[in-house]
């Protein structure tokens, strides 16, 4: 120990009687070591952003479509047939062990207004407290979410955006006042905490948020009586033709007229559900979830075996697989440049390396003439290369470091610490020493002691 600690010190000592030129031989270490940390790190900082992202469109999140019509061998589209019903929502959570939460949801299309600014926005969902679950929207910015109990009741209250909240009240408090969705009031209780946009870029804060029976039965009843819809259609006009000359009747109750369907709708009881948003226990069970929602739905919708399904079951695993292939692709790709810097930096030792050994072939001559066998020049050597890696490979440690600092704070971009990365660059310097050094080592200790001491 005693002898590895006095060849440690004669290396650290030769290095030092050269400063430049070991700080220029340990320079490409440096660079490479600096490129690998500051890209580990911006990739891993990417791929850690690229994931939140997805996981606030919901990563374990499915998606029940009903199916698709066709008429002479042309098709409807997505939802051209209402299969999904409450009922299914309240089967899945019930008897699928791989489901978590479930929740139904009825869209609308309208605009919102609010004393004399109005909106339209992207999303109005009408659907159950289950649903920020399933959209982990379980905390909200301010007030509270609707219970179930305003489901039952279709309650006239609804939870908001923030980009809502910011173009319909412009700095006020939403919180207790009053908006109109089909001439429908609703009460504000709660404003969602911010997401931002999605990776597709669309604004997710942009929602209304409605118990479902509301939406169903209060915003869209009055196109669902005739039209079978459950959302985004048109009141009733209060003067038409057909109520000019109204017809006589001999019922005990007479038909309803317009003016009396407008001013206080009866809910028609249509059980039709536009989607059907799941979270599934975890995402390796993702494939157990779709096989189980879809044999139980077709089962419920009594499907038989070689009729195809009147519903489609969507998730978020192709998406997640792509978005996260083509970082890793791009992080490995960066990576492998910065090791062809590694590799350069380390042909630069191993040159450095035999200029050392060819100057100072009296000094291993005279060592070897004092008693110095082989394997003591061997290490001699090996160990001014592995030490030389070292200091370039904890200087670039601190330089990636810091390019990666610096770039997160100037460009935005998000960084992540690796400590894989340090740990990985540190051996990597070790053998990069230990390779690169070794064959000028292994030819000083081959050295003649008669041939190095005559050499001039």
């Amino acid at each position: 120990m005693k002898k590895l600690r006095r060849t440690i010190q004669m290396a650290i000592h030769a290095l030092r009687s050269n400063i430049l030129r070991s700080s220029l031989t340990t320079l490409g270490i440096v660079i490479g070591i600096a490129a690998v940390i500051s890209m580990m790190e911006i990739g891993q900082g990417s791929s850690t952003t690229l994931q939140q992202n997805i996981k606030s469109m919901g990563a374990d999140n499915l998606m029940v479509l009903p199916g698709t019509a066709s008429s002479g061998g042309v098709s409807m589209g997505t939802g051209s047939v209402r299969t999904l019903t409450p009922g299914d929502v309240e089967a899945i959570a019930r008897e699928c062990p791989a489901i978590k939460s479930a929740a139904p949801i009825v869209e609308s299309r309208a605009q919102i207004v609010y004393g004399n600014r109005n909106w339209v926005p992207m999303e109005i969902f009408g659907t159950t407290p289950v649903y920020l679950t399933i959209r982990e929207w379980q905390t909200l910015d301010q007030g509270e979410p609707f219970t179930d109990l305003d489901v039952r009741n279709s309650n006239r209250v609804c939870v908001i955006g923030q980009t809502v909240a910011k173009e319909l009240f412009e700095g006020e408090s939403p919180i207790g006042a009053t908006i109109r969705v089909q001439n429908v009031p609703l009460k504000v209780i709660g404003i969602l905490s911010r997401k931002g946009a999605n990776m597709v870029g669309m604004d997710q804060d942009d929602t209304v948020l409605i118990p479902w029976t509301t939406v169903k039965y209060r915003i869209s009843g009055a196109s669902m009586s005739k039209e079978n819809q459950s959302g985004g259609g048109n009141n009733a006009s209060l003067n038409t033709l057909s109520d000019l000359y109204p017809r006589t009747s001999n019922e005990l109750y007479p038909e309803r007229s317009a003016t009396q369907s407008q001013d206080s709708p009866q809910p028609t009881r249509l059980t039709n559900i536009d989607q059907i948003a799941l979270r599934a226990s975890s995402t390796p069970e993702i494939p157990d979830a779709i096989k189980q929602v879809t044999s139980l739905l077709r089962e419920r919708h009594r499907i038989r075996g070689e009729q195809a399904d009147d519903f489609n079951v969507r998730d978020m695993t192709e998406m997640t697989k792509m978005f996260s292939g083509t970082t890793m692709l791009m992080t490995r790709l960066l990576l492998f440049v910065a090791l062809i810097s590694l590799m350069v930096g380390g042909v630069g030792i191993m040159n450095i390396m035999m200029v050392s050994v060819t100057e100072r072939t009296k000094e291993i001559g005279l060592r070897m003439a004092v008693g110095a066998n082989d394997w003591d020049i061997l290490q001699q050597f090996l160990i001014e290369a592995i030490v030389l890696c070292l200091l370039g490979g904890t200087m670039g440690i601190l330089f990636g470091r810091g390019i990666s600092i610096l770039v997160g704070a100037l460009l935005g971009w998000p960084i992540s610490a690796s400590i894989e990365a340090i740990v990985a660059a540190v051996v990597v310097s070790a053998s990069v020493g230990i390779g690169f050094g070794f064959y000028p080592a292994w030819k000083a200790s081959r050295l003649d002691p008669i041939d190095a001491l005559r050499y001039e």
